[in-house]
């Protein structure tokens, strides 16, 4: 029996940014700790390509939403880059989550219309 290869998914534009926001809600991480988080939360349905992470982290870095500092990972004699969520970046979370709510309840209710009432 062929083994199943599960399907994966592009982003939308602008989605990338709120799941790495997301994810250093739970404290700094570098550019592989957040992709690996972002798979594995998905189940492997979000793979990160560093074609799109590393320039996501440096955009969200000039904004002002993260801050980057290189350190050694405690369990490796390596530095690394690590991303911190700032508090201008906690505010954008908020803002993106809310706007990502409306946008799936909206093309809910187009995909999925409440049945009329007679």
């Amino acid at each position: 029996m062929a083994k199943q290869t599960p399907q994966r998914a592009n982003l939308l534009q602008g989605t990338l940014d709120m799941l790495i926001l997301r994810t250093l809600l739970y404290g700094p991480a570098h550019g592989h700790q957040i992709g690996k988080h972002i798979q594995r939360t998905t189940n492997d349905f979000l793979q990160m390509q560093h074609g799109s992470l590393y320039p996501a982290l440096h955009r969200l870095e000039e904004r002002g939403w993260v801050s980057a500092k290189w350190e050694t990972a405690p369990d490796r004699n390596r530095e690394y880059k690590y991303y911190r969520l700032t508090d201008k970046g906690k505010k954008q979370l908020s803002v993106e989550e809310s706007q990502w709510k409306q946008m799936a309840e909206a093309v809910a209710r187009v995909m999925w219309p409440a049945p009329e009432e007679s």
